[in-house]
């Protein structure tokens, strides 16, 4: 039973992120587009994830690459490390912290390791 919570709660926080990731990618475009308005700073940004196997780790890539925004480049297995590309690099903490509160949870009950951090 606490896998399938676990389930229903991490597609509810995707869905949720998708459309707040959406509209905000919307609004970095559209005041990019306005005159005077500058592009926001892009990034490459390494984001440690929790300790899971290789498919909770693809997941989490996949569903931060399907977050507008944002795009998975590469998955490290050894250092526990996400590559991202970030659209909007002004607020990486929060960037993370959001990967780490919408994502990591669910993915760590249903492909959590024994792995120390």
């Amino acid at each position: 039973m606490k896998r399938l919570a676990a389930a229903v709660t991490l597609l509810l926080r995707f869905v949720r992120a998708t459309f707040v990731s959406g509209f905000e990618t919307v609004a970095v475009i559209i005041k990019s587009g306005r005159p005077g308005g500058a592009p926001p700073p892009v990034a490459f940004l390494r984001v440690r994830f929790a300790p899971m196997s290789a498919q909770g780790a693809a997941l989490l890539g996949s569903m931060v690459s399907l977050t507008p925004g944002s795009t998975t480049i590469d998955i490290d297995m050894e250092r526990r490390e996400l590559l991202l590309h970030v659209l909007d690099a002004s607020d990486t903490d929060a960037l993370v912290a959001g990967i780490r509160r919408d994502f990591e949870p669910g993915l760590r009950v249903l492909f959590g390791t024994e792995a120390a951090a």
